[in-house]
This record gives structure tokens, sequence and C-alpha cells, in this order.
């Protein structure tokens, strides 16, 4: 049997070296960082900042009758107050994002004293979404800068409400995301009317399913690199790879639908058999008897003898047949 009373005798001299090593070490690597937040952490007057009790002394009710008790469901509410603030600059409360009310004290209240989110002047808007990256950096908004709604001087009060809440998520300015979107995208939401069956419409998916309105590096700030990959987050099974595969198909669903929606089944731009005549010409079935002078073939669909039309496994579906 192995003699393990030295082997213990060193561990239990390491173990009483560690523990004096701890109790030796100085203070100042943790107390220091403690003692160099405190003052952020507590100090919430000075520099011009006065403190959210005095902004609600003359805001509780103003400009809006139980503007404070609206205010107090949001997630600000929640998270922009000295208890739960996660920096200094989330724990000043009202004046995290509408900076330092000394000023605006001291003129007894009144516009340009304080920073506004309600305007609608390009600079005002720049000015103010980098008040709310400071918190909302990253992530979905990491392309926000240059980004159409950007360019387009959409500011994030555009689409999003502080003070209250309207929606069960994100601070929408309206309780649905389409109909937030639509306040600005008139055509691609009448568009969603035309057919019976429309998932956005159904709130079964959303504007945002597809789309990120915060900016992407694809067309139409699509969440995906490309409108294949976009679709194929759903339609899983159109994806492939297929032993005979359809050029179009491959190449951008949008050729044959409209994901917006149509009056046509599947969403298909035209009919069928005008959408697939429209690349394939008469010379495919010149034995079919067709409108007159028209190359349209008349009562048939391609689709009958044609199902597979988004690509074949098949040996023998080289014509999307089987």
């Amino acid at each position: 049997m192995r003699d393990t009373s030295n082997r213990w005798t060193r561990l239990s001299g390491l173990g009483l070296a560690v523990v004096l090593g701890w109790a030796l070490l100085p203070a100042s690597d943790s107390g220091a960082q403690d003692a160099a937040d405190e003052p952020a952490a507590t100090q919430l007057s000075g520099d011009g900042y006065v403190g959210s009790e005095v902004c609600l002394s003359c805001h509780e009710d103003m400009p809006v009758e139980g503007l404070a008790e609206q205010y107090s469901h949001t997630i600000h509410a929640k998270v922009l107050t000295p208890e739960t603030g996660r920096n200094a600059l989330q724990k000043r409360g009202c004046e995290a994002c509408h900076g330092p009310g000394q000023a605006h004290v001291d003129a007894g209240g009144g516009p340009g004293t304080m920073r506004s989110f309600s305007g609608d002047d390009p600079a005002q808007l720049a000015a103010n979404a980098e008040v709310c990256l400071n918190c909302h950096k990253g992530g979905d908004r990491l392309y926000w800068s240059g980004s159409p709604h950007d360019g387009n001087e959409v500011g994030c009060t555009g689409c999003h409400t502080v003070m209250k809440v309207e929606s069960p998520r994100n601070q929408l300015k309206h309780e649905k995301v389409r109909d937030t979107c639509r306040s600005c995208h008139l055509i691609e939401n009448a568009r969603q009317y035309r057919n019976a069956h429309m998932p956005v419409r159904e709130d079964k998916m959303s504007c945002t399913s597809c789309h990120n309105p915060h900016g992407s590096l694809a067309e139409s700030q699509l969440k995906q690199h490309t409108v294949n990959e976009t679709c194929y987050t759903c339609h899983a099974d159109k994806r492939g790879p297929y032993l005979w595969e359809h050029p179009p198909v491959t190449e951008d669903c949008l050729n044959c639908h409209d994901p917006h929606g149509t009056t046509r089944d599947q969403m298909l731009k035209m009919g069928v058999p005008r959408l697939c005549q429209s690349c394939h010409i008469l010379t495919r079935h010149p034995s079919e008897p067709r409108q007159a002078d028209s190359e349209f073939v008349l009562g048939a669909s391609c689709l009958q003898c044609h199902p597979n039309v988004h690509g074949s496994n098949h040996p023998s579906g080289y014509r999307f047949t089987r």
C-alpha cells in the first residue's frame, strides 16, 4: 500500500498558502473598482443633472394627462432608474435620454432647453438616434447608419414610442408590426389584401420575419443575404439541391412570385400558362390549340404535366414531369 501521508501534507500546506495569499492581496483590485463606480452610481445631481424627481414635479401630468403613469409601465421606466440602471448613464433616469435638465429648470421649462424627440429636423433625428444607440447598439442595429430608413430621415421615434405602451413588444407606435410598417409602406400593405390567404395579414408572420427595419447588407433590408435564402427559412422543401434544377427558381423566387400578395394562387405574378410562356415560347408545343393571334395555349396549365416545377430528383424528371 502506497504511503499518501506526505502527499496530503503537501496539499494541506498548498491550500493554506492559497488562503493566506488571498488574504494578503491588496484590496485595490476589487475595492478600488467599486470605489471608482460609486460616484457614477450615486451622484445623480450636479454637472447640470437634477434627477428624475425634479422632472416629475412638473411633468406628472404635463404635457399629457397621466403621462407619468403611462410611462411607468414601459420597459424604459423599469431600466432607467438609479436602482436598476446598468451603468451611470442609465441611472440618470429621464436625463439619460433628454440630457441634463438644469438649464431647463432655470428657464422655467419651454422648448429648446432640453433634448426633445418630437421634432422632424434631420439633424435632430440623427442626434436622437445616437442617443438611442447608446443603449441599443449592436445586434439588429449594427447596420442602422446608412440604412434606407436612416437615409430617408426616419428616426427611431418614427416607429417606436417611448413614453407609453402601445404594443406588447419593442415599444412600437402601433400594436402590431404590420400596422407600424404600413403607415409608410402603403403599396405593400395594399397588396396583402389581394390574396384571401395572407400569413402576414393573419398574424402568422410579420414584416420583420423577412426584413430587418434597422438595416442589413442585403437588398430591401432582407434578414438573409439573398431573396432565396430568405424564402428558404420557411420553404425549406424548395431549397434542393435537385438533380434537375429549374434555372429561374435557383436564380430568384421573385421571378415567379410576389411575396406581398397577388390575386393568383401561390402568389404567382401571372397565371399559368401565361407565366410559363413568358419564357417558354410557343415552339415547345406547336400542335396545341392557342388563342387567335396569341402565343398562349388555351384551356391547359403547364403544371398539369410539369408539377415539380421547382426541381426534380427523379432520373427521368429533366422536364420536371415527375
